[in-house]
This record gives C-alpha cells, structure tokens and sequence, in this order.
C-alpha cells in the first residue's frame, strides 16, 4: 500500500535524536547544507502541473466544509463554536513544562452544525516578551501533531519570534488527540511497516484492504470529514479562541496546503502567512506520487555525492552510479534476508531500511550519522537503521506508537487528491516511477486509496486567495518530498505572494538555512517587512 509519503517536518530535536542514537550504537513505505550536494540552483523535478487531456481521475464526493452558504463567523448557528474561549491547563502527555493545553470544540460537519461536534487539542507556549500575537503553526503530515510539534518549535524560530508571539499547535481533527483515528494495533503497525511489497502485489493489496477496513471499523464515523477544507475551517475557530482578528501562520510542507486552503476560504482573515515546503495543490495523486518519486532520486544522488567526496567512513565506492546501484543492492539483499538487530523479533526488513533512508533525504544534518548507520548495515548490524526508521514512525522503545501519524497520512490524502481512475494506467504509472527511478521508485506506486472507504472530496485546481496577500513561499532547490517546483507553483497561483529560495538540500528552509531565510521571515512577522520576491541564498 502507498499513498503520498508526505511527513511532518522533522524537527531539529527529532534531528538530534537521530544523530545521537546511530552515534551510540556506532514497505511499505508510507543544519548546514552539505558541501556540494545542490545540483545547481534549480535542481529538482520540473513542473508537474496537471495534463489537460491527462487520464480521468476518480470521481468526486462532496466535502462538507468547502461550499458553505455563509460564513461560519457570521451565521448565528455557529456563534457558539466562534465565542469559544480556551482553558489553559496542563499538557498530557508532553515533556515540556512552558506548553499549555486546551481544547477546542468544531462541528464533526461543517455543513451541518447539529450532526455533533469534536474536540481539537491546541497548545501553547506564551511570548516571553512584548506579546504581538499568536502564530499558528502546522508541522505536516498530513498527520504531523501541531501539540507535539510545539515541543521543539523553540529550537527551530528565533528567540525574537518567542518573545514577541504565543507559539500555538494544534493537532488537525483525525490526527491523534483531536479525534484521532484508531486502525491497526500497535503490534500490527509493527507488522505493516516491516511488510516489504511492492505496490499492486498480493501482500500490498492485503495490507490496504486491511487498514482501510480497520480505519472504517474504528473510526468510520469521522472518516467523510478528515479533508484539508474541515481542518481549515477548524483553523478560524482556533483564531477565534484565541482572540484574533487576524492569523498569523507558520506552516510546513502539508501544513503550506492547509495554509493556502485557509487563504482560500478566509482571504480577509489572512495577516502574515509563511508557507515553507509547499504542495501544489493543482497536483494530483499520481502527479504528487511522481513528484516525489524524482524528488527522493534526486536527493539519494546528492546524499552518495556527499558521502563518496567524504571518502573514509562512506560505505561506498566508485562513481555516484555504482554508489547508487549499491545501497539499491543492499536493499535487495536486505530484502531476501532481513538483517539482526538485537532484538529477535523485529529484524531489519527491506521496507524498514527504506524507510530509515528515506528519513535521511529530510534532512541533510542527518547524512553522516546515516552513512555509519549504513556502514553498519553493510556489515551485518540492523540496528541503527531500525533505530532511525523507529523515529521517523514515531514508535516509542516500549513498542507503542507516539501518534497515528502513519495512518492519518492516508486518511487526509485520499480525500484531498483524486488519482487516476483507469487501474492499467496506474499499473503503467507505477513501472515507469519503478524503471525511472529505481531507488524509492518502486515503493511509490500504485493507488494507496483504492480501498478507501470514503471518495475523493476535492478537485485538484489553482489555489488564488484574491485578498489575501502578501503570502511568504519558501522553496528549498533539494527538498525531496516537496520539490521547489511545487513552491514556485504555488507562489504564482497565489494572487499576492513573494517567493524565498533556500539553495540547499533537505526538507523546507525555515529553522535550519543557516540564517538567510529566518532573516528574512523574522523580518516579515516581526516588522511586516515583506522579503523581496525572487530572493536566493
């Protein structure tokens, strides 16, 4: 199975934690720039907008929260929801002693405001200076908990952007503490990202029909109302609550799509906006699929680049093609006979070496704890891997899961992007992302939704927010999960916008370009200095 392998921002913490842990030790597949690792300025996928007489997509259901005939803020039968004032409390569950916790409460249908309602779990941590307001913030994901985010918030923005700003997360509703969705056990999550298959064999089709069953037998009764526009629509009571007229937002990489769906439905509710890593939301499924499938290609080359010109510790050798050809042999061999980790039960299976890999392509402060963890793994050690890919599932020592992150992920996606319709198309598709980037290509396939309970609910289109600019968009030239075409895209849908260009590799710029681009963010959110558009560095 395989949807969009979109994740939360990784953090700078989640980061560490990664480095310490492979230093230390020495499937499905859902910090300075490195010295040479940027193939140019515009290095990444080219544009991927939708063909005009491309293949028929699915066909639609309808969202609940997109079409409204007024607006929520003014309609009596919402003042309820928009007259809500947070209770601030302690946070469960989170170790930083600065967040508080509360609650919100949102209709389950935006449509219809008597069918029942859900909490959304918000947090914060207050400015420690002259307050200017509150800075909304979404980490990603889909599936990525705003609450838990909000923990290393502090490492990432500045110690000006603390003082002056309520740092405020919340956890979309599906996602974890806001009526997150239930599926597989934590035993059986285990068994899903350890299963290595290719999408459109028997054991992925066996595993999508099992978690789209699960998903439906748990939680099917908040499954329809999981779409970008809901959580959007939940964002303006949250700005609301919070006793603003206006909102300031910080959003990563899928937080960009919520984000630019906020300014879609609320163009005069729009303050100073930072969207960083963006999704073009005129893609597709099968656009977003092939996107980063060449996004992930390309990031794998500039991490064996920067690996071979370390020399000693790279577990490589040769050109950056036999590189290449062997961490794709390491899999294969990884595949056929899962490595020992220490632990009996959960050995390093091809799926679960992916996925730490994978996590390494996020984040380039990452790529030299990542080359011991592979040099490990070459020498018959799995552990390290399996460490890296526990932290980027989010999985916790005891064998519990922090978040549902890995099927939250699928649950949003499949309502938000419609693929193609036509199964032989989409078997095609997934052959050429196989033989054209053979790497991560395989694993990116085939339709992770077709199982899904629910249709599609929103049409892949142009997102203009007439009214509501100047918006920040920040591209990195070597993200690999949001490639820097989808950033220029989105800024010239936009109707007022500006675009920053962080020439590096790794996922989003905000927190770790080394200074350039949090200049220039500060600048805006602090002075509402717009940054001038077309900026590189």
């Amino acid at each position: 199975m395989t949807t969009a392998v979109l994740r939360p921002r990784l953090s700078a913490r989640l980061a560490a934690a990664a480095a310490a842990t492979v230093l230390v030790l020495g499937g499905c597949t859902s910090t300075d720039p490195a010295p040479d690792g940027d193939g140019g300025p515009d290095a990444g996928p080219g544009p991927s907008a939708p063909q005009e007489d491309g293949p028929q997509l699915q066909e639609l259901g309808t969202s609940a929260a997109a079409d409204l005939p007024s607006d929520p803020a003014e309609d009596p039968a919402y003042a309820a929801y928009y007259e809500q004032q947070i209770q601030w409390g302690p946070c469960e569950g989170v170790n930083d002693p600065d967040l508080e916790c509360g609650t919100i409460t949102v209709p389950l249908a935006w449509n219809d405001p008597e069918a029942g309602d859900i909490e959304i779990a918000v947090a914060q941590i207050a400015a420690t200076g002259e307050r200017i307001g509150s800075l909304v913030t979404n980490p990603g994901g889909p599936g990525g908990s705003g609450v838990n985010f909000l923990e290393s918030l502090p490492l990432l923005v500045s110690p000006e952007i603390s003082r002056a700003y309520d740092l405020v997360g919340f956890d979309p509703r599906g996602v974890n503490r806001s009526a997150g969705i239930e599926c597989l056990s934590d035993q059986e999550t285990d068994e899903y990202l350890a299963a290595t298959a290719e999408p459109g064999s028997p054991e992925s089709e066996e595993w999508s029909v099992r978690i789209a069953e699960a998903c439906e037998a748990n939680s099917g009764e908040v499954l329809p109302y999981l779409d970008t526009y809901s959580a959007a629509r939940d964002m303006d009571v949250l700005r609301a609550a919070l006793g603003e007229e206006q909102l300031d937002y910080l959003g990563y990489s899928y937080g960009t799509y919520l984000g630019a769906s906020y300014a879609e439905l609320h163009p005069d509710r729009v303050d100073r906006f930072v969207l960083d890593g963006a999704v073009d939301p005129s893609l597709s499924m099968n656009e977003f699929v092939a996107g980063q499938a060449e996004g992930f290609e390309l990031a794998t080359e500039a991490f064996l680049a920067n690996c071979l010109e370390a020399g000693e510790g790279c577990p490589f050798k040769g050109t950056e093609e036999e590189a290449k050809h062997q961490l794709q042999a390491l899999f294969a061999s990884i595949d056929e006979s899962p490595l020992g980790t220490g632990d009996p039960e959960r050995p390093l299976t091809g799926a679960l070496a992916r996925s730490a890999v994978l996590m390494l392509m996020y984040e380039d402060g990452l790529w030299q704890p990542g080359r011991e963890a592979l040099t490990s793994a070459m020498n018959g050690d799995g552990a390290p891997l399996l460490r890296i890919a526990d932290l980027s599932a989010e999985r916790s020592a005891d064998g519990t899961y922090r978040t549902n992150a890995a099927f939250a992920i699928t649950a949003v996606n499949c309502l938000d992007h419609p693929g193609v319709a036509d199964e032989e198309w989409v078997a095609q598709e997934a052959e050429r992302l196989a033989e054209e980037f053979p790497t991560f290509g395989p694993s990116l396939g085939g339709d992770g939704c077709a199982h899904w309970s629910v249709p599609p609910l929103r049409e892949p289109a142009p997102i203009a927010a007439e009214g509501a600019g100047p918006i920040v968009v920040i591209g990195t030239t070597g993200d690999p999960a949001t490639p820097y075409a989808w950033s220029q895209s989105l800024a010239e849908q936009l109707d007022d916008s500006v675009l920053l260009t962080f020439e590096g590799n790794g996922h989003t710029a905000y927190g770790r370009s080394g200074g350039c681009i949090e200049e220039q963010v500060d600048a805006y959110l602090l002075e509402d200095t717009v940054p001038e558009d077309g900026l590189r560095c």
